[in-house]
């Protein structure tokens, strides 16, 4: 996901560009010349339509409009309608889908609920790449040649939609990498990973589609539909349960805000910073949600002193007393229910970092540098820097410090060199 604010990079405006005159250009020569299979290509553009109609926003989802996609992806690998060929080509497959995905996307626009463009972009590109793969060697009589209408058309089809998903996968990953500077492997590895979510389903309901119509014709669209609704209800309800567990994780980690113990901001504030600094790694999105919620609920043992640090620094204290906040943290969090690997982070946060999980490496290293620069005032990220720098001995990994540096600098803070 594309943090909010980011502004757009140069290879994203090119991507954006090319999408937006290949998009065009399907148009006006489907306006030139008219569209083959009239129905058809209505039928599949009012699926298309509705189903990013039915997008839902706020969705961690790499996919937050499945039957859209379902049906984008049918009617570019579709070849035939009740055992009738069908004629329309790559243009027209790129002009129905990018019509209807604009069609679709007007209410989500009018109500602010952007960003569109990658969405589109990703939607279009996508689709051109499968109908690429598709339409000419169908039109041309190729598959028919090589595979027949049996089981093998079916595999080729499959295959094909195989192809499409990594391609897509490699897309996203890409443009991730563009607009944000993350290393493109853990994001490609994050792309793939979620297709065996609800994305498995997009691209098995796909296939079936153009199966289904090449035998039944249009009926065959709206009973394969319905699962996928049903599919895509389930996931939304799982989202809106896991947005509620966040927010949970967050009110509990305000606590020690609200009892004193702890800056306002503290724990949120180490939290954003933790989870750059972990993309930064090349930590997965699974890894990164249990290092996120560590560092929300990283100074919970403190609720157990009775007497606060002052202003909350545990970094300044003694090893042993790190030990203790942090293994008081851990036993609390075990206690709230959240997941014992989050636990683990809070408890060993005060170890010597060849003795910790990267996760709890990267929060004592994240934790010290904010309060070490708050404490500094002018000139207190840089003098925070250095000296998380002439902690790497025992204290902070200095991969994780340098991850730290780079972040930093990317928010346009002037960094001394490294060494």
């Amino acid at each position: 996901m594309t943090p909010p604010g980011l502004p757009l990079t140069h290879p994203t405006r090119l991507l954006h560009g090319a999408t937006l005159l290949l998009a065009a250009g399907s148009l006006a020569v489907a306006l030139w010349h008219g569209l083959d299979e009239r129905g058809v290509a209505l039928a599949f553009g009012l699926l298309i339509a509705v189903g990013e109609f039915a997008r839902w926003s706020g969705s961690d989802e790499r996919e937050s409009a499945p039957l859209g996609a379902a049906g984008a992806l049918a009617y570019a690998l579709l070849g035939e309608v009740a055992g009738r060929s069908t004629h329309h080509g790559v243009l027209q497959v790129v002009a129905v889908v990018a019509a209807a995905s604009l069609l679709g996307c007007v209410p989500h626009v009018a109500k602010g609920r952007g960003p569109t463009a990658d969405h589109l972009t990703r939607r279009i590109l996508t689709v051109a790449f499968a109908a690429v793969c598709f339409q000419p060697l169908y039109n041309q009589g190729r598959l028919r040649e090589w595979a027949g209408d049996g089981p093998a058309y079916a595999a080729i089809v499959v295959a094909l939609l195989v192809l499409t998903v990594l391609w897509d996968a490699v897309l996203a990953a890409a443009m991730a990498h563009a607009r944000t500077r993350w290393p493109f492997g853990p994001l490609l590895r994050d792309e793939l990973r979620a297709t065996l979510g609800i994305g498995s389903a997009v691209c098995a309901t796909g296939a079936v589609m153009a199966l289904a119509v090449a035998v039944a014709g249009l009926w065959a669209l709206p009973v394969f539909s319905l699962p996928l609704l049903l599919t895509q209800l389930s996931f939304r309800r799982y989202a809106a349960v896991r947005t509620t567990y966040r927010q949970t994780i967050a009110s509990l980690a305000r606590a020690t805000e609200i009892a004193g113990y702890t800056p306002a901001g503290h724990a949120r504030r180490v939290a954003a910073l933790s989870r750059a600094v972990g993309r930064e790694l090349g930590l997965s999105g699974p890894e990164l949600t249990v290092l996120e919620y560590a560092a929300l609920m990283h100074d919970i043992g403190q609720l157990s002193l009775l007497d606060p640090v002052p202003a909350g620094a545990t970094a300044a204290l003694a090893p042993a007393d790190q030990r203790r906040i942090a293994l008081l943290g851990g036993a609390v969090v075990r206690q709230t229910g959240v997941d014992a690997e989050v636990a683990v982070v809070v408890e060993r946060q005060a170890d010597p970092y060849r003795e910790q999980p990267v996760s709890a490496r990267i929060v004592r290293a994240v934790n010290a540098y904010e309060e070490k620069a708050r404490e500094a005032g002018p000139g207190g990220p840089l003098k925070a820097l250095e000296e998380l720098r002439l902690g790497t001995a025992r204290d902070y990994q200095p991969e994780v410090v340098e991850s730290l540096a780079r972040v930093l600098a990317r928010d346009g803070l002037t960094l001394p060199s490294a060494g």
